[in-house]
């Protein structure tokens, strides 16, 4: 997810909002619901989540076929991101033509006049891992129907997880996991998010997936899922990158309902002066029974908690209650 805000502070209280729930949403359909994208739907007066919708409550599906065959998942929150409903599937046209194509990790950003989906998508429904995947661009005027598919060229035939964000100058970058160099962060760059060149290898210092970036603070910030909780870097340029020391973003087990384990694949969303964290567990993988593969290890649920930022670190506590006051973003073309 991408909200592109004008930069200022207009004194949002620091603890305005209700309280969110823990889990923050469970999606009803397969009960697989991860890699959140939260945007503003100004049609509806709407905050929407797409997210990667995994059949969990499926029967008899062997080894990893149940994170395969699955379309987008949106829910939608009318109480500035507290509460979150089932809304239905994103109506897309991936290009593919294949009746299985497995959709996973959308990103969504508005350009000021349309929306722009960069969506992982896998050719069919698969056992294991070992599989191309693409990133395809497609685009939507009312963030339910899209289209017009081009899949983009960039380093690999293995690369997922798309995360774009608009730069000061106006060149738009695009962050990906290329899985065929020990899953490192690429970028590439583009000047109206159909063109791209590949840059080559963002961060490298460990393997992680699902970055994304946002500008906080006067910096740059990456968070990445490393499968160790969530790693953050952080920039000036949003070309070099430092890792923060000090331990990882939910990577110590919460207390709260569906969060006693470490989080995954986030998203930031940033309203006016405040950021939170959405991230997704996998309530069941923890004890005795952490290397199970039943219906409890592979269901999952999104939670959220704010960031706070102090001499240049971010932190965040899961089991401080969150409150949460999304406001309508100040969009600039």
């Amino acid at each position: 997810m991408l909200l592109l805000i004008t930069p200022a502070v207009y004194g949002q209280k620091i603890d305005s909002g209700k309280i969110a729930p823990k889990p923050l949403f469970r999606d009803r359909i397969y009960d697989g619901a991860a890699d959140p994208s939260v945007i503003w739907n100004p049609a509806r007066k709407r905050w929407w989540m797409f997210y990667t919708n995994r059949r969990a409550n499926v029967p008899n599906l062997n080894g990893v076929t149940w994170v395969h065959g699955t379309p987008i998942g949106i829910a939608e929150s009318s109480d500035s991101g507290a509460t979150w409903k089932y809304y239905g599937n994103a109506k897309i046209d991936d290009g593919s033509k294949i009746p299985e194509a497995t959709h996973w990790a959308p990103e969504v950003v508005f350009d000021g006049t349309a929306y722009h989906m960069f969506l992982t998508v896998v050719p069919g429904v698969f056992t294991d891992w070992n599989h191309p995947r693409t990133i395809v661009h497609l685009t939507s005027r009312d963030l339910l129907n899209w289209s017009d598919p081009v899949s983009l060229t960039l380093s690999s035939d293995r690369v997922i997880d798309a995360a774009v964000f608009r730069l000061s100058d106006g060149t738009w970058r695009l962050w990906y996991n290329n899985e065929r160099d020990r899953k490192s962060i690429y970028f590439a760059d583009s000047p109206d998010l159909k063109n791209w060149t590949d840059k080559g290898k963002a961060v490298g210092d460990q393997s992680g997936e699902g970055p994304k970036v946002f500008r906080w603070h006067d910096s740059y910030w990456m968070v990445t899922d490393v499968w160790r909780g969530i790693a953050v870097y952080r920039s000036d340029d949003a070309l070099n990158w430092t890792r923060q020391t000090g331990g990882n973003l939910v990577e110590q087990p919460g207390t709260g309902t569906d969060d006693q384990v470490k989080g995954g694949h986030p998203d930031v969303v940033l309203s006016e002066n405040r950021a939170w964290l959405f991230y997704f567990t996998h309530p069941g993988r923890r004890g005795v029974d952490e290397r199970k593969d039943g219906y409890e290890q592979r269901r999952s649920s999104i939670q959220v908690v704010e960031l706070k930022y102090k001499d240049g670190t971010l932190t965040c506590d899961r089991n401080e209650p969150t409150r949460i006051d999304l406001r309508p973003p100040k969009v600039r073309s």
